[in-house]
């Protein structure tokens, strides 16, 4: 069996794309491309993976504010030298973005990034409340 990908706002950043480069303009507050995201969870955290290959450390950021977890940064565009000549370029450049609701049973506190190989990982711990515990029922 095969997992099929369904992302529900593509058809909406294609007519936004399209739109954007009719009118030539480009709206600040929406990123230029979006990395792929896989998100896992299991007793003790999220788990969050995002493909950002040839991009450097320093060009991402990762930070938690009034409950949304954010992924931002810039791949930045290839220039043409002496010798060199682009024949074709399909991959995305330029600002990019994700940001991801922080479900209720996370702690925001207990947040580790890890930058490594194009790769950006994020654990997100889950709080005490997440955790199940057992209640001691007294007969009356």
């Amino acid at each position: 069996m095969r997992i099929a990908r369904w992302n529900p706002f593509h058809e909406l950043e294609e007519m936004s794309e399209r739109l954007a480069r009719l009118t030539g303009r480009q709206d600040p507050l929406v990123a230029d491309w979006a990395p792929l995201v896989d998100i896992q969870e299991t007793p003790k955290e999220y788990l969050i993976k995002a493909e950002l290959p040839e991009i450097k450390k320093d060009d991402v950021h990762v930070f938690i504010k009034d409950g949304i977890l954010t992924m931002e940064g810039e791949r930045k565009n290839e220039t043409e030298d002496k010798g060199k000549t682009f024949h074709r370029v399909e991959r995305s450049y330029g600002k990019f973005i994700r940001c991801f609701r922080v479900p209720e049973d996370a702690d925001e506190k207990n947040v580790k990034a890890q930058f490594e190989g194009g790769l950006l990982t994020v654990h997100l711990g889950k709080g005490e409340a997440a955790h199940p515990r057992s209640i001691e029922i007294k007969l009356a």
